[in-house]
């Protein structure tokens, strides 16, 4: 029992506590709070069905003939796991200078292993969708993620934390 008027705190493992650990939580949000936008508006301005990759995305974990609202629950898992998979092997690999041009290029590259490869081998429903909205996503992806490094590995600069 902590002593009167004193907090108790949850303790996280040293990494969950460090600099790189918070560079993939806030790269990871980004990306995967704006990574659907494009393909979203595109399907909104065609006249489209907005929710097509949606359920193509959940469609990866449960039957697509599953309902919408457990279609939709399975895709927020999906995005949220393939996202940090990705930004967890992005950071850790790419230079932290021109930070915004390496994300876009590995995102493009990203999409088209995605995209052109692995989907259409296991993945029939994503392999289904018009391919540019989705490298759009992609992009969009790989910007916000990006430019929530630049931000957090400029600002670290500037007030003298070395980079790493």
């Amino acid at each position: 029992m902590p002593a009167s008027g004193t907090r108790s705190r949850i303790r996280f493992p040293a990494f969950a506590r460090s600099d790189a650990a918070r560079d993939v939580f806030w790269a990871w949000l980004a990306a995967t709070t704006i990574g659907g936008v494009p393909s979203t508006f595109y399907a909104v301005v065609t006249r489209a069905d907005p929710l097509e990759a949606t359920r193509a995305a959940g469609a990866m974990l449960i039957s697509a003939q599953s309902s919408t609202p457990a279609l939709v629950a399975a895709a927020t898992l999906v995005h949220c796991a393939v996202s940090l998979f990705w930004v967890v092997i992005l950071v850790s690999l790419l230079p932290r200078r021109h930070v915004l041009a390496w994300w876009l290029a590995a995102a493009a590259l990203v999409a088209l292993l995605d995209l052109r490869a692995i989907a259409p081998l296991f993945f029939p429903e994503v392999a289904r969708l018009d391919f540019w909205p989705q490298f759009a996503d992609h992009l969009m992806w790989g910007g916000a993620a990006g430019v929530a490094l630049r931000r957090r590995w400029k600002k670290r600069a500037t007030a003298g934390c070395p980079a790493r």
